[in-house]
């Protein structure tokens, strides 16, 4: 059986995102408008909305069902 590799990950995932998001409008401000930079853009909003998704599950105001 194989086994995992596992490794500690030295930013954190709103940090990465975040990060990604603006490495890819950088990337896609570089390029003339067409489907790779209109596919650039569409994974940077992405990523923007999954660190909105993962501040949201954070906050203190977030409760489990009763």
């Amino acid at each position: 059986m194989l086994k995992r590799r596992r490794f500690k990950q030295s930013k954190t995932l709103h940090e990465r995102l975040a990060d990604e998001a603006a490495r890819l409008r950088e990337e896609a401000q570089a390029l003339a408008p067409g489907r790779r930079r209109e596919m650039l853009l569409r994974r940077a909003r992405q990523d923007e909305t999954a660190i909105q998704i993962e501040s949201w599950l954070h906050s203190s105001g977030l409760r489990a069902p009763t």
